[in-house]
């Protein structure tokens, strides 16, 4: 379980996050929602401790994260930035070889190759793994980096926009990989996502955010509700039932 208490982060004299509290349970997906600017990567990059808090505390299964080591925290806990840049020509497969760099710090085993593998077949990317990053579509490098999280092979998987360079039917293609390895490979994968309908199709929880506070926090079914989307977007959002689902749909 990841808990975080009394969590806020500033810049100067401006708080962009906080202070806010809450959990996420062990296993499935929770999405992060709300518009631009929410909070949302923010409190990501907390809990990933890619950043520190102005204040408050982030607990891993009740260990700091931020005051544990970085090489034990990063066999536990596995982060996709969004703005990931590779300056040096690598291919698919190194990029997701550098995912068992916690675990091989650098000698890679058949352990460490039996990983890379199934990532790389989990993402549907064996077929690219020779070819180079620059030479492939923003999905296929976005498929890349996602596999190099679960080559990492840890219980929690955060993502920052995984969906970011994506279609609707890439979309939720990763979305659907997403799931499967909560599912199968019993992760527990916390996500950005900009797409109410998306988060509400595949998330077993949803938190959402509003300058800088969590203004809900609940399943798919509690947030489905047009007054509470309206509130968090702050825009007219009506829910329509289509093929037994709900689907928020925003008017403008």
């Amino acid at each position: 379980m990841i808990e975080f208490r009394d969590l806020v982060k500033s810049y100067g004299d401006r708080t962009v996050l906080g202070p806010v509290s809450g959990r996420i349970e062990e296993g499935g997906i929770t999405s992060l929602i709300g518009p631009n600017g929410a909070g949302k990567s923010t409190l990501l990059t907390l809990l990933g401790r890619l950043a520190a808090p102005t204040s408050g505390t982030v607990l891993l299964d009740g260990t700091d994260v931020h005051r544990t080591p970085s090489a034990e925290m990063a066999r536990r806990l596995a982060i996709l930035r969004q703005d990931n840049h590779f300056t040096a020509r690598v291919t698919v497969r190194e990029l997701v070889a550098f995912g068992r760099f916690p675990h091989s710090r650098g000698r890679l085993t058949a352990e460490d190759h039996e990983h890379i593998d199934r990532a790389l077949d989990f993402l549907a990317l064996g077929d690219l793994a020779g070819r180079y990053l620059d030479q492939l579509s923003g999905g296929q490098r976005q498929r890349a980096y996602v596999a190099m999280v679960l080559a990492q092979d840890t219980r929690y998987a955060l993502l920052d926009e995984p969906l970011n360079n994506l279609d609707i039917k890439h979309a939720v293609r990763m979305m659907e990989q997403l799931r499967s390895a909560a599912d199968e490979l019993n992760k527990t994968v916390v996500l950005v996502v900009h797409d109410i309908n998306i988060a509400a199709g595949y998330s077993d929880h949803i938190i959402a955010l509003r300058d800088g506070a969590i203004v809900a926090n609940g399943t798919p079914a509690e947030l489905m509700d047009p007054d509470l989307l309206t509130r968090i977007f702050d825009t007219p959002v009506q829910v329509h039932e289509v093929d037994g689902r709900p689907l928020a749909v925003h008017h403008r």
